[in-house]
């Protein structure tokens, strides 16, 4: 095959590659049903929807105990703080849970970032280094069209000098 014939198209290059690998730790932590919805819910409770709700459950709570429509958790309210504190019991862990595997997601990705990264640099390279190659041979070819076109020159000025003394000896005067 000629070393100057035209290469096939490249098949196309899957952008995700790198990260493919890492979608597997979208569920480090398990795959079950609890795993997803403690995440879900600990990823609930940074939500407005959860501070607003919250909110209008204590105003509630405080508003039947202070009025005196259903008073089952009188001034403290120490029942309200018990379900404060179990409530804080379990976000603790939950959001724990959240931010872990949420870090080993980002480690993931991050890594594949710099994977790719890296062999977006290896790509620039090999790109610098076949155009420095290209570089190097259309200069030697630039220079062999200068020694062909100092060749053609004085191999034109020996034909016009043969010429000349050619018709010199075939047309003598007289």
């Amino acid at each position: 095959m000629d070393a100057n014939a035209e290469k096939a198209p490249a098949a196309p290059i899957d952008p995700l590659r790198f990260h493919r690998k890492a979608m597997r730790l979208n569920d480090i932590f398990g795959d079950d049903w609890f795993a997803k919805k403690a995440e879900l819910f600990a990823r609930f409770f940074g939500t407005p929807l959860f501070l607003v709700a919250q909110t209008a459950i204590v105003m509630v709570w405080i508003g039947f105990n202070v009025a005196g429509f259903w008073k089952f958790d009188l001034y403290p309210f120490i029942l309200l703080n018990l379900a404060f504190s179990l409530q804080a019991a379990y976000a603790a862990p939950l959001i724990l849970l959240a931010q872990t595997r949420q870090a080993d997601r980002d480690k993931a990705h991050a890594d594949a970032d710099a994977q790719h990264r890296e062999a977006l640099a290896d790509a620039a390279m090999k790109r610098q280094e076949l155009a420095a190659q290209q570089t190097a041979q259309l200069m030697a070819l630039l220079n062999q069209n200068t020694d062909l076109t100092a060749t053609v020159q004085r191999l034109s000025e020996r034909i016009e000098a043969l010429t000349v003394e050619m018709h010199a000896k075939v047309v003598k005067p007289g």
